[in-house]
């Protein structure tokens, strides 16, 4: 189990190499655990989180279900603080499932990248 978290970080690591966000355009970073999702809007160079949102709360549905839910979650917070487009931030995860399914629930509600 230690080799498929190291190669996820080492995943991660080359992602973030090339990715970075600012200010007009922010970082979608997305954490997937067994249970729960987690997304953030980063600005990079200020080192700031701009928005965040998690499945806690959701209450009813499957966990995909509820990452689409995150995904709407995320971009009606972005929208609060004036933001229209990010950069998409796996996080090393495979773009499939609950990490695709946030990604068109975000997509879905306006937030473009």
């Amino acid at each position: 189990m230690l080799a498929k978290i190291q190669n996820r970080i080492k995943r991660h690591t080359r992602i973030r190499a090339r990715i970075s966000g600012t200010a007009a355009r922010p970082r979608l970073s997305v954490y997937r655990s067994n249970t729960s999702i987690f997304v953030q809007l980063i600005d990079d160079e200020a080192g700031k989180t701009l928005a965040s949102a998690s499945c806690h709360g959701l209450t009813t549905g499957t966990k995909t279900a509820k990452a689409g839910e995150v995904g709407k979650l995320i971009a009606e917070a972005g929208k609060k603080v004036g933001i229209t487009t990010a950069v998409f931030d796996r996080g090393g995860f495979l773009y499939a499932g609950r990490v695709k399914a946030l990604a068109e629930g975000a997509r879905s509600t306006g937030l473009s990248f």
